[in-house]
């Protein structure tokens, strides 16, 4: 039966398909359900790696979803891989362009030839999966793009075939690590006036021979060359906040939708239902008695310690950051991850845990907002992606900065050096260090400066997303036009 045939459904459809990484899926799922609060039908493609490893964490009927709100998986060809623990990135990236396109073909034209279900709309993509682009154009399908970190990190992105050309990497061997030529000043991004080498996206400091320069190759063939064929591009940030460099972006992207923090509308548009509430993204099972643990604390006496979902360190690290948590005789929270050590599980000394276990509580990983929004949170010992700056900055909690990879730098070097909510810790970890400078963050003068601009951020957040005049929220209102009125059903 062809498609006049077929009973037309009024609903849009947008497909919505993420990234595979839990810094990439969280913000497309926000995405997803507001527009499904729009009057979308959604369709959320995850691979089939992290579609069971969600069943793993949330229960085996977590991804049944609603009538109009559906979930399906593609297969991404790896081999299998701890199921608890982040792929590998390369080898995601090579999956990306190898393996998914085929796949994700047959379930888009399976899913538009399927009479139980609207027409699709679009096609809503994670900025880093251009595989989705051709699927569009051979379908003729409408096409947005979504990048789900921060609007300096793609300028910074953008610039790599500049760098290129001048010389400045891949590296030509490892002593470029140590000689001094990381500190080269960049004067020359617009926005950007002062940064380091260093702070630029990690892939910066790649050799040709390493796993990381495959990542830089994907970058600029799959995402800086392809992402001006969107029709439109959709930022999970504020105006304020990335004005310099969203207005360079905008003048290489003209349809241009900056609709963050998700997070925000998501807690106000969100508690009264219920079914929406329960279609939860975490890869891993949450902790959430840490919550009723933090009730008992006083406000702003918590430091909280979380390096999301990719990072990892060596055990030595691990124990200079628990020795310098431990010095400060202060309340914290600490995640950690089965996978946060390189090679091995985390596993703290008895001592360690002997001397804080009256004011210390690790967990294996939580409700990342409710913990930043609740009162006793002071502070927060973060890695910097985009997803927990932005939580951050918009809760009012200001950060102490160990960036590890890919955008974290640049986020990092936004926070410490424009935004003033941030002191960078130094990768080389060492627990005097750590203890000097939680201390400062909690109850020290630079720690009231970077709190005090925290909350102007938080205010700012708030009236940006909730006001009916707040950039945000009528940014939002204008990419549900552009894709109802104009890509949509008529």
């Amino acid at each position: 039966m062809n498609r006049a045939e077929k009973p037309i459904l009024s609903k849009p459809h947008a497909v919505c398909i993420p990234f595979p990484a839990q810094g990439h899926i969280n913000p497309m799922l926000k995405l997803a359900k507001l527009l499904h609060i729009r009057g979308f039908h959604i369709t959320f493609v995850n691979t089939e790696f992290n579609h069971r490893r969600l069943l793993k964490s949330r229960g085996p009927y977590s991804l049944n979803g609603l009538s109009s709100f559906r979930f399906q998986s593609i297969p991404d060809g790896l081999p299998p891989s701890n199921e608890d623990a982040t792929q590998d990135v390369p080898s995601l990236c090579e999956a990306c362009k190898t393996v998914c396109l085929a796949p994700f073909r047959d379930l888009v034209t399976r899913l538009n030839d399927n009479s139980s279900f609207p027409p699709i709309s679009c096609i809503i993509s994670d900025a880093a999966m251009s595989f989705t682009l051709q699927v569009s154009e051979e379908l003729g399908i409408p096409y947005l793009g979504f990048w789900t970190g921060s609007g300096c990190s793609l300028w910074a992105l953008i610039q790599y075939p500049k760098l290129v050309e001048g010389g400045y990497f891949p590296l030509k061997d490892e002593s470029y690590l140590i000689n001094g030529h990381l500190d080269t000043i960049i004067d020359w991004i617009p926005g950007m006036e002062g940064i380091r080498l260093k702070n630029l996206p990690s892939f910066i400091r790649s050799r040709v021979d390493e796993p990381s320069y495959i990542v830089m190759k994907y970058i600029v063939e799959e995402i800086v060359d392809k992402i001006p064929k969107f029709s439109a591009l959709i930022f999970n940030t504020i105006d304020t906040l990335e004005s310099n460099v969203l207005q360079q972006i905008s003048t290489k992207f003209p349809a241009v939708y900056t609709i963050g923090p998700l997070h925000l509308p998501l807690l106000n548009n969100l508690t009264q239902d219920d079914d929406l509430n329960s279609i939860g993204s975490n890869l891993w099972k949450e902790d959430t008695d840490c919550l009723e643990w933090l009730d008992t604390k006083k406000p702003n006496s918590v430091v909280y310690v979380n390096f999301g979902s990719v990072t990892v360190m060596s055990n030595e690290q691990l124990i200079e950051f628990a020795w310098g948590l431990a010095n400060i005789k202060m309340n914290f929270l600490w995640i950690t991850r089965s996978d946060l050590v390189m090679g091995d599980s985390a596993i703290l000394p008895h001592e360690f845990l002997a001397e804080t276990k009256e004011r210390g509580l690790l967990g294996g990983w939580c409700p990342q907002e409710q913990v930043l929004s609740h009162p006793s949170i002071g502070g927060f010992i973060t890695h910097c992606g985009w997803n927990s700056t932005l939580e951050s900055i918009s809760f009012g909690v200001p950060m102490l900065c160990w960036p590890f990879f890919a955008d974290q730098q640049t986020n990092c070097w936004f926070i410490c050096n424009r935004w003033g909510v941030g002191m960078e810790i130094d990768s080389n970890v060492k627990r005097e260090v750590i203890e000097k400078l939680v201390r400062e963050l909690m109850i020290g003068e630079k720690g009231k400066e970077m709190k005090e601009n925290a909350l102007k951020w938080k205010k700012l957040a708030e009236e940006t997303i909730t006001s009916s005049n707040g950039s945000s929220y009528m940014n939002f209102e204008k990419l549900v036009s552009h894709v109802l009125l104009r890509n949509g059903p008529s």
